[in-house]
């Protein structure tokens, strides 16, 4: 097993913190729930499996020649009422917009993500159930809520 560094967290004032990634990059956290000035660790937490299966699914559909016009990923998530106040579950929707996807291949590359790459989901599981789902939007037809 290799090292991949360490990230550095830093109080800086009133429940705010600065931390530093393994490569340098630096971040401000709030833990102070009234203000919110920026995310807070858990938050963080839905933002890192977001961004860790989008990855995946976009790199997955480029491979598989699908033309992806626009593609969000939701993650909300269930967190216990007593503490710690650990997530429970999440739920990840992939919604994805393009001309002539195939569900084959969007379904293929959400389940690959989920179930073999992404490294977050693979660290969540098994405390945390991990729910998915899509839906494809062909490009060109107004999206839900226009």
């Amino acid at each position: 097993m290799t090292a991949n560094g360490k990230a550095i967290v830093r109080f800086v004032a009133d429940d705010l913190f600065v931390g530093v990634t393994p490569a340098g990059r630096a971040l401000v956290l709030d833990t102070n729930s009234q203000r919110s000035s920026a995310p807070s660790p858990v938050e963080l937490l839905l933002v890192a499996l977001g961004s860790c299966t989008a990855t995946d699914v976009a790199g997955i559909l480029k491979k598989k020649r699908q033309q992806v016009t626009s593609y969000t990923v939701e993650v909300s998530g269930e967190r216990r009422d007593e503490y710690p106040r650990s997530y429970t579950s999440m739920t990840v929707h992939h919604i994805v917009t393009g001309v002539g996807l195939s569900e084959k291949a969007v379904a293929q590359a959400v389940e690959l993500s989920g179930n073999k790459y992404c490294s977050v989901a693979a660290t969540l599981r098994p405390q945390v159930e991990i729910h998915t789902t899509f839906e494809i939007i062909e490009a060109g037809r107004p999206t839900p809520g226009e």
